[in-house]
């Protein structure tokens, strides 16, 4: 063997040796790496979420006690008290007019006046057979006495003086109809005159001098009345006796809030219908207000808003911490630093409060965060205001 084929033999156990400590050298350096890095991604979702048994955040408020209003909303129509079409009495012919559109008039206020001159020819016709039969009447009581003195002297007969009786009467009952007619013809004669019947705001002029009419046919103009005004709309069946109620106490505070100025108006409820709606289960009402400014006009829809009753001293908290459940309506309550659930019973839900009983004077209710709570469950507390920063900057983000 030469020198050369020995150092070749020599040399390959030298290699596989060191190639073998080599590799046990990688296990061992690899092997706690790798532990660590499992034990690191297996503690990450322990920390992100809460720890088990650790408390949930929530937000409490206090419970109150107050007077809470109960009322109704509703969305009414403003009717006036009365509107007049003014109509002639008589076919004529229109020959002033003394009014302008959107004029406020009072009663009796002399409104159109139409062409007098027939109405003045029958008025003189009537008068001059009223002094006729005047004259006649007054011949027939001069030979009612003649006939009388001739009685009493044997001249003439009783049949005689009956019949100058007789005319005597026949011409009396003439002037009686001549009265009445004479009346007619100047009751007519007054047509003529159109006044306003009401008080209140005119509307469209609908005629000019020169226009003829027709009798009850021809609309001259509308007087509305503005001042008091009413208020109508619908409530359910449902809250009739209370109603009721409060219209025998004569009459329930009703407001009125105009959408377009923010006008808030108050009045009183004034009636209510004899009928409920079989189409719909509601029962119209009317509620009367002042309207000397004029803030309501007819037509007009405002939101009517009805105080049906009010909860004396009642316990009030925010209506987001009521649940409705299975069981009915549940609170939870933070008591000594951990969740207690409470049944509790609404008396009367308003705006975003509610009054319920079940639930003591002081006490915390849950706001937010009762959707991860359980009876005894710990909590983390923070007052109703602290969640505000966290809704808007999420409202801001989305």
């Amino acid at each position: 063997m030469n020198k050369s084929t020995l150092s070749i033999l020599l040399l390959v156990p030298a290699v596989v040796v060191s190639v073998l400590v080599s590799a046990c050298g990688d296990k061992a350096a690899s092997g706690p790496v790798a532990t660590a890095s499992a034990a690191g991604s297996a503690s990450a979702p322990a920390a992100a979420g809460r720890a088990p048994g650790g408390p949930v955040a929530v937000t409490t408020a206090v419970a109150r006690q107050r007077d809470l209003d109960v009322s109704l909303e509703a969305i009414g129509t403003v009717t006036p008290l009365s509107s007049v079409e003014v109509k002639p009495q008589i076919s004529s012919v229109v020959t002033r007019v003394h009014i302008q559109e959107g004029q406020f008039v009072k009663a009796g206020d002399l409104l159109f006046t139409l062409d007098p001159r027939p109405d003045e020819a029958n008025v003189a016709k009537v008068r001059a057979q009223m002094a006729k039969d005047e004259a006649v009447l007054a011949d027939a009581q001069r030979q009612l006495a003649r006939s009388r003195d001739l009685m009493s002297k044997n001249f003439v007969s009783q049949g005689a003086l009956d019949s100058s009786q007789a005319q005597v009467d026949a011409q009396v009952a003439n002037l009686v109809a001549d009265r009445a007619a004479l009346d007619a013809a100047q009751l007519a004669l007054s047509y003529n005159s159109v006044r306003a019947s009401s008080s209140g705001r005119l509307g469209a002029v609908n005629v000019y001098p020169g226009t003829a009419v027709q009798a009850n046919q021809t609309t001259l103009v509308t007087i509305t009345q503005l001042d008091p005004i009413n208020i109508s709309f619908s409530l359910p069946q449902r809250n009739l006796d209370a109603v009721l109620e409060g219209l025998k106490a004569g009459g329930i505070t009703v407001t009125a809030k105009l959408p377009e100025s923010g006008n808030v108006v108050r009045g009183r409820l004034q009636f209510v219908d004899n009928t409920v709606d079989a189409a719909t289960g509601t029962i119209k009402v009317k509620a009367r207000f002042d309207n000397r400014e004029s803030k309501l006009w007819p037509g007009a829809f405002v939101k009517a808003t009805l105080v049906t009753q009010t909860l004396k001293d009642a316990v009030v908290i925010p209506t987001t911490a009521i649940i409705q459940s299975t069981r009915g309506s549940i609170v939870y309550v933070a008591d000594k630093g951990k969740a207690a659930l409470r049944p509790v019973k609404v008396l009367a839900a308003q705006g975003e409060d509610s009054a319920v009983t079940g639930i003591a004077l002081g006490d915390k209710v849950v706001l937010e965060g009762r959707q991860n709570l359980r009876p005894d469950s710990p909590l983390a507390e923070r007052g109703p205001d602290a969640a505000k920063p966290a809704r808007a900057a999420a409202s801001s983000a989305s």
